[in-house]
């Protein structure tokens, strides 16, 4: 069994800056893609980010990409979301999961452990 934890979720004002932790344990190994998906009241979940094995390379989504970085410790176990010049869009739960080694970082159905989310608001 593979447990995925995200964490560092919180309130922010407008152009303020936050950074959000994640780790997967268990059954599971650095060499393992991680993303991180967004879910907004009254929406669908969006994708935000995600790298490969081991945060070999990196892909964000359009509404993110510029402001949002995801990055790994030296020891590829913690995988970082970097979140730059919020914005009150960017209010959400953000989730950080496990991808399979074959799929798309982009899409939902290719991860197979998910975290159970934390909270990000950005208000003035």
């Amino acid at each position: 069994q593979v447990r995925v934890v995200e964490s560092g979720g919180g309130l922010v004002r407008p152009g303020d800056s936050l950074r959000l932790s994640c780790t997967a344990s268990g059954r599971t190994t650095a060499a393992y893609p991680m993303g991180w998906f967004r879910q907004a009241p009254g929406k669908e979940r969006e994708f935000v980010a995600a790298d490969t094995g081991s945060g070999r390379a990196t892909l964000y989504g359009d509404s993110v990409k510029g402001r949002f970085t995801i990055s790994r410790n030296k020891a590829k176990t913690t995988v970082y979301l970097q979140m730059d010049s919020l914005r009150p869009e960017d209010t959400a739960v953000y989730y950080c999961a496990r991808r399979r080694f074959v799929g798309t970082a982009s899409e939902e159905k290719d991860y197979d452990y998910w975290g159970q989310g934390t909270q990000v608001t950005v208000s003035s």
